[in-house]
Formats: structure tokens, sequence, C-alpha cells
């Protein structure tokens, strides 16, 4: 019987996913499950830029450039000059989701053996992607106790090796929502400096920052231009996740040309989504008013009803969508299975994603879950109801 790969083995499987079998059975019972596990908005996508797609006279569905269409890049310069990024249409690479922008930074940048520096709790797919490139992830642990925040530089000058060729990190972050501030990114940027390393920066959640602070970006940090890559997607921007568009942005020409190699390779981004993206460039202002109340209503709601029950951490994010809390459990995987399996609340349960698989230290996170709050305020009641019965039901 022939045998898998070394690096196939050696894939993580998704903690987002992971337990979706075990929902769909609970599913197929007659038990309504509330998907706190994965980032799927139940915003509505914007009309207009559904519309845009549904109304193209397309008589032949044509590949488009490797690097996107040039009408696309040139709206994406636009909506990056809103957002204090000065970037050319040429320096900006259209790619299939954010998922290809991280993996084209990580293979333009990195050989196998090299190492790249990430805070964690992080987006469990760098691993994914790391795995997949044979690429080492070098974890700088941060805390729950203090929100996350960015670990000391100290960690940091401990961590970089002759390896070491860039730092990752998410801002805002998933899956904790914390939001870094300017002098956290001017540490990044210092050591990006002193030890000429890359600062890839996965801004997925930029237009979700809460309690009046603001998003900076990596590449509005004044002397990172040949540092900063950052990485982009529509997906939480406008609801359209099954969108498959991101962007891959950067001033260094040497890394857009390995980049664009790249690109080529896959031939093109899908053409649908980047026609439904650049409609939503031009969206009113005040588009993201709404989404971004909704959005705070929901995270006061779940962390005040996560911080009531006994024996539950849970800081309050500062960005993005989502929570890290820990729990009064011995292995948040197992509860999270039977939530699924063996539980069930006025005909329901919920189902979120063990942190464990957002970690690269083995036993980290084990006691605790990521939430995304990304259900109406009703589900999200519901959906604590559920949790708070389960943790006075389950046994460890």
């Amino acid at each position: 019987m022939p045998v898998i790969s070394h690096r196939g083995a050696l894939m993580p499987p998704s903690p987002i996913r992971k337990l979706v079998p075990f929902a769909d059975a609970a599913k197929k019972r007659g038990t309504k499950v509330y998907h706190l596990n994965i980032g799927q908005p139940d915003i509505v996508t914007p009309q207009s830029i559904l519309d845009a797609v549904r109304h193209t006279d397309m008589k032949v569905l044509e590949y488009s450039p490797s690097a996107g269409f040039e009408s696309y890049r040139k709206k994406l310069v636009t909506y990056y000059k809103r957002n204090n990024i000065d970037v050319t249409s040429n320096q900006i690479i259209v790619t299939t989701g954010g998922s290809e922008a991280i993996m084209f930074a990580i293979m333009s940048c990195l050989d196998p053996g090299d190492e790249i520096i990430i805070p964690e709790p992080f987006y469990a797919n760098y691993n994914g992607f790391s795995t997949s490139s044979g690429v080492k992830v070098v974890p700088i642990p941060s805390g729950i106790e203090d929100g996350f925040s960015l670990p000391s530089i100290e960690s940091f000058e401990k961590a970089v090796t002759t390896r070491t060729k860039a730092i990752m990190i998410c801002n805002p972050n998933n899956p904790t929502g914390y939001l870094y501030s300017a002098e956290e990114l001017n540490v990044l940027k210092e050591i990006c400096l002193k030890h000429d390393l890359f600062l890839f920066s996965d801004e997925a959640y930029r237009e979700f920052c809460y309690d009046g602070k603001k998003h900076i970006s990596a590449l509005s940090l004044e002397g990172l231009d040949e540092h900063a890559i950052v990485l982009d997607t529509i997906s939480k921007r406008y609801s359209a996740c099954g969108g498959r568009i991101g962007a891959f942005v950067t001033r260094n020409q040497s890394v857009l040309d390995a980049a664009m190699k790249f690109a080529q390779a896959r031939l093109s981004p899908p053409s649908f989504a980047q026609i439904l993206g650049e409609a939503a460039v031009d969206l009113p202002a005040d588009y993201f008013d709404e989404v971004h109340a909704e959005y705070t209503s929901r995270r006061d709601l779940l962390v005040k009803r996560l911080q009531a029950m006994n024996g539950v951490m849970c800081p309050l994010p500062g960005g993005a969508f989502y929570a890290i809390a820990r729990l009064p459990v011995d292995d948040a995987e197992k509860f999270c299975q039977w939530l699924l399996e063996g539980f069930s609340h006025n005909g329901a349960t919920v189902m979120m994603a063990p942190a464990a698989g957002f970690y690269a230290t083995p036993g980290k996170g084990k006691n605790e879950v990521r939430l995304a709050y990304v259900l109406n305020r009703d589900d999200i009641n519901a959906a604590m109801d559920c949790l708070e019965a389960a943790l006075k039901e389950y046994k460890n």
C-alpha cells in the first residue's frame, strides 16, 4: 500500500472544522447547532456588489491576469489610500482568498528549514501553511491574563536565530481579537530592522476595531518599505467569505517578482469575485457604521455572558469578531465534542473551536475555546444559555 508523505502526516487538522462531523450528526438527530466555531458572519452581503456580478455583460469567462484585473487593483489603491496605505496598483497581487496571500508570502520569503516567529495563539492555518512549506513556526506565548498583548521585546530577541526570516502577526488578531497599539507595532518594526526580517501582517479585520481605537497597518510604518507585506481579504470586510478574493501587498519589488511567479503558476484569481470586490470599494462611506455597531453590540453581549459564568475567564477583545475564553474544564476539545454528541438544552447546543489548535506549543490552550460572535444577538444569547447549562452539567 503506498504511504502518504511525511508532510501530509504532519499537516494539522483545522480546529475550526475538525468537529464538523459531530455537528452534522447532531443536526440529523434534530438538535439545533449554534455555530460560534467559524468566522462566517450572518451579516447580509451588500446587494449592490452581488448585483455587480449578476449584471456583468460577459460572453466568455476568461482567465484574468495573474496579478488580477488592473481595474480592480487600481480600485484597491483608492481603498488602501483611505486606510493610510500608499501603494500603486503594481504593488498589489490579487489572490485566491487571504489564504493564498499567506502562502505566497511564506513561499516567496522563506526556504524549507527557515523559521517564522508568531505570537501565539494565532490563526490555525499559519501552522498548516508553514508545514506545507517546510518552514518552522517559532511561537512567542501571549497570555489570557493580560488580554493577549504583544509579548516582550526580550521574548522576540531570544527567539531570533540565524534561520529566522520573518515575524507574522494578525492585526486585529484571530483568534484573540487583540488590537496591536502603535507602540507594539513600533517594537516589531525595530526588531525587523535590527535583524533584517520580513513583517507579515494579516489585516483581514482592519475595519473591525472597537472602543474608539484605530487600526495601524504595517505598510503605514515608516522605514519598513522593504520589510512589510500586508495579507488581505474581502471575506470578512464585506461578509463575502465565499468570494475567495484576497490581496498580497508590498513595496518590496524582489518579493513582488517572486510572488508573481507563484501567481503565474496558479494561473489567475477568480474573475467574478474580482468584479464583486471592485464594486465593494464604491460602497457608501457609512457602510461600515451599521456593521461596526452590530459587531460591537454582539461582542459586548458575548463577553458579558461569558464573564458572568462561574469559572470562565474572557478578556474584552479590541477588534475582529472573536474572543478566547478559558473554561472550567480539563480538556476543551473533549468538552466541545460532548456538546455535540451528548448534550442539548431546549433542543439546541453550541459549537466552538477548541483553542489548542491555535497554539504551536504543545499543551497550550487545552482549557480554552475560541468563539466567533458572527451570529445575531438572539442566537448569541441562546448559545450562551446552552454553554451555561452545559458547564453546570459537564463532568470532567
